[in-house]
């Protein structure tokens, strides 16, 4: 090294406490040290750096921050949370730095021999940038910078996006006409994790400073050593992309907050983000309006997909439902006396279905379905029942797993472990198929069926009279039939399905649509049937608030007045129009599908899932959320429908150059494929 050529130079360190992965993770302790301080130590130790500036936020918490500079006599910063590169501009305008040194406070372990190598590149070489990340070939956490404050001013003059304002260099680093050097490493050791975005990062960095017996001044080399030594020790964070927080969302960095603290890491499974696009689905938003979903960095994006699984057929944040929700809560939502609404609704439910004359509420649909069960249940004194199509999570309908794990593969998901459903429930509740009679028949004869339990039509229509068979085969041997309708009930028609295939069932079950957000599922039925709860006991404290009931009855006024049925049952014609249109331009074998207001189709190809997440990828690139099946809603508009299947042809043109081995399918997609949802056809 030429000491005389080193000019003076300090290091300004990123540290915020509010990080998306693993909040306070510099404040984390190893020892009696906290990240933050074992890195300053690390630091002090180069022989260029002059001075260290820590750049922290203005959140309450970097008052822990602060402390820790105050102890360690080093210089403290506070700026903008969101705008990094502001920060980083305004801390070097104000303490006068000329050269900078860039370090960020996830990397506890990084090497002051290393940040001196790249010091020295940076001057020796009349660099403009230096760094050992061009490419990266050090592990992940020994990560350095170096560059003038005239260059972090040119960008931040003249950086436009929010991408480039929240990351101090990716601009820095695409600038062509200025001097870029690059330090390497001995041997490619760039997957190696010494970084700390995730908690399993923090269990890495605490085994192996245990191996070293907590000497905060070993080097790199000997770190190496460590992990050659013992080869498991860096298993727990070995899957972690690196810089995967330049790549993935303020979203998908909560979602693996989330996994680590929430078993399956959201309380529905339709709402997994790997169920669309593993590590780049937004997952989590901050607001809503009629088809657009702002995520929690405003991005606004159009949902061409589940409309909130299914449960906004009037468009999200509709204003009418909202207001008279609002105006409920003013009141007072839940009280030791009963709601009013909980009656009116029940009376609209049963004026739009002469045949059932009493109504019992509940929030979620599994609910529904457990409680229409058990009614069923009372009233035949017979505990077997016969399936047919999605009916949650109770142990009533797993159950039909008990028997055989393939028994729910068309009604739900392939080989689904029911651990924790009591084994006492084996050979209670069997599947048949629709549109299969003869499956039905074979079950009520061998297996004394008390209930059938079926959804009016997911995929396919009945064919050959099949749902009036259905109910001939109950009547004849007096056996309950419940139709499910929380999914198909007020699309195709103003209240059940079965209405437009003009079959009566004993019960029937409604959700989603229902309250247009709003938690509401009603169980209706025949007045002898629903009169059998008097035998049993079904209960629940929540199952009286009054917003639900308040919501729906609003619902059900826009419904009957806007006659929004027809509106989306005709879109989802056009849609199924168009899709067959598109995929026979280009030379695609697709099956369409679903009740006309949920259109859904699937390719006829082994790689059927891979080409549903090719759709999702490129989709999301256009601020479009898509996939494979619409939840179409009124709001729904000419549009929207253009913008989505002008970019879905020049899709669909990709997908066949695969089918035809040309392009790889593979090779299109910029991250794993999707998981297998409920009722994947693959």
């Amino acid at each position: 090294m030429v000491m005389n050529k080193i000019k003076k130079v300090d290091a300004i360190v990123q540290a915020r406490y509010s990080s998306s992965r693993l909040p306070g993770k510099i404040l984390k302790k190893i020892g009696k040290k906290t990240l933050l301080d074992i890195l300053i130590s690390r630091l002090k130790r180069s022989n260029y750096i002059d001075r260290i500036i820590i750049a922290s936020t203005k959140e309450k918490e970097s008052i822990k921050i602060k402390e820790i500079c105050n102890n360690n006599n080093v210089i403290f910063f506070q700026g903008s949370l969101e705008n990094v590169l502001s920060r980083y501009y305004e801390c070097a305008k104000k303490f006068k730095v000329q050269n900078i040194v860039r370090i960020t406070s996830d990397c506890p372990l990084n090497d002051p021999k290393i940040i001196d190598k790249v010091i020295d590149n940076y001057f020796t070489k009349k660099s403009d940038y230096a760094t050992n990340t061009l490419p990266p070939t050090f592990a992940d956490g020994m990560d350095v910078e170096v560059f003038s404050f005239k260059i972090l001013k040119f960008a931040h003059k003249n950086v436009e996006t929010k991408f480039d304002k929240e990351h101090v260099t990716p601009f820095i680093r695409r600038l062509k006409n200025i001097v870029k050097t690059n330090v390497r490493d001995e041997n490619n050791n760039s997957k190696l994790r010494l970084t700390v975005d995730y908690y399993e990062d923090y269990q890495t960095i605490q085994k192996i400073l245990k191996k070293s017996r907590l000497n905060f001044k070993i080097d790199y080399k000997k770190i190496l050593k460590i992990i050659k030594k013992n080869k498991t020790i860096t298993n727990l964070n070995k899957n972690f992309m690196r810089n995967d927080g330049l790549i993935n969302n303020k979203g998908q960095k909560i979602w693996s907050r989330a996994k680590k603290i929430i078993p399956g890491g959201t309380s529905l499974f339709s709402k997994n983000p790997d169920l669309y696009l593993p590590k780049r689905w937004p997952a989590y938003f901050s607001k809503t309006s009629k088809v657009h979903i702002w995520d929690l960095e405003n991005n606004k994006f159009l949902d061409m997909c589940m409309m909130g699984v299914g449960t906004n057929v009037l468009g999200y944040s509709n204003k009418v439902v909202d207001k008279e929700v609002k105006k409920i809560i003013s009141k007072g939502n839940l009280s030791t006396f009963n709601s009013l609404e909980e009656v009116i609704l029940a009376e609209r439910l049963i004026k739009i279905h002469p045949w059932a004359k009493k109504v019992r509420f509940t929030r979620s649909g599994g609910e529904a379905n457990a409680v229409a069960i058990r009614i069923a249940r009372a009233y035949t004194k017979k505990d077997n029942i016969a399936i047919c199509g999605y009916h949650g999570w109770h142990d009533w309908y797993l159950s039909t797993n008990l028997s055989n794990k393939q028994n729910l593969d068309n009604h739900l998901m392939k080989d689904l472990e029911v651990l924790g459903v009591p084994q006492a429930l084996k050979n209670t509740c069997f599947s048949f198929e629709y549109n299969n009679l003869k499956s039905l028949k074979d079950l009520i004869l061998k297996k004394n069926i008390g209930v059938i339990k079926m959804e009016v039509s997911r995929y396919e229509p009945p064919k050959n009279n099949f749902l009036k068979e259905v109910r001939k085969l109950a009547n004849k041997f007096n056996i309950i039939l419940i139709f499910d309708e929380c999914s198909s009930g007020f699309r195709q028609t103003y209240g059940g399905l079965h209405k437009y295939y003009n079959v009566k069932p004993d019960m029937a079950i409604f959700g989603k649509t229902l309250g247009n957000g709003y938690p509401i599922n009603s169980i209706i039925g025949k007045d002898e049937v629903m009169q059998s709860l008097d035998s049993t006991f079904v209960s629940s404290t929540f199952w009286t608030e009054r917003i639900g009931p308040s919501a729906a009855i609003k619902v059900l006024d826009i419904m009957e007045k806007k006659k929004t049925w027809l509106i989306i049952k005709k879109r989802g014609l056009e849609v199924k129009r168009k899709w067959k249109k598109l995929a026979e331009k280009n030379k695609l074998k697709i099956t369409v599908g679903g009740i006309d207001a949920i259109p859904i189709f699937f390719f006829n190809s082994k790689n059927h899932i891979l080409y549903k997440t090719f759709i999702t990828q490129e989709m999301l690139k256009k601020k479009i959320l898509a996939t494979n099946v619409i939840y179409l809603s009124v709001e729904h508009k000419d549009k929207h429908f253009t913008r989505y299947f002008n970019i879905l042809d020049s899709i669909f043109k990709k997908i066949r150059l695969c089918e035809q081995n040309i392009l790889n399918i593979s090779e299109l997609l910029e991250v794993p494929k999707s998981i297998s949802g409920i009722r994947e056809k693959i």
